[in-house]
């Protein structure tokens, strides 16, 4: 094997071990939105009009929202005044979760057929 070729081949196996160890962060994933938690962060895909699975997070943790949509959205609590974010098109935006555990379910206030959860534990 040449020295190029080695280094390609060392290049290759190097990502994959890395793959295979946990470099990856997704923990959860569904059809047309993407909802993953750590320890400490969270992240919500809002994809084809859809927020995805659940989201659990510890409390008071931060929580990313990425807009694959080609049209504006927002996560806002069904309880006034919990937690709201709007998200442009193709952009991304973060909130922070509340502090009580609980099961906080939200909206889209500009496409009220979005709905999704957020669990806080």
């Amino acid at each position: 094997m040449t020295k190029h070729g080695l280094f390609w081949a060392t290049a290759c196996l190097i990502a994959a071990l890395a793959t295979a160890c946990g470099a990856s962060s997704n923990s959860g994933e569904s059809r047309s939105g993407i909802a993953t938690a750590s320890a400490d962060a969270a992240t919500l895909t809002i994809a084809a009009m859809n927020y995805g699975g659940p989201v659990t997070v510890p409390p008071g943790a931060q929580i990313a929202v990425t807009n694959g949509d080609p049209v504006e959205h927002s996560v806002t609590s069904d309880t006034a005044g919990t937690f709201s974010v709007d998200v442009e098109s193709k952009e991304k935006s973060t909130f922070t979760a509340p502090s009580a555990p609980g099961e906080y379910p939200f909206h889209c206030k500009y496409h009220p057929s979005m709905h999704g959860m957020l669990i806080v534990k």
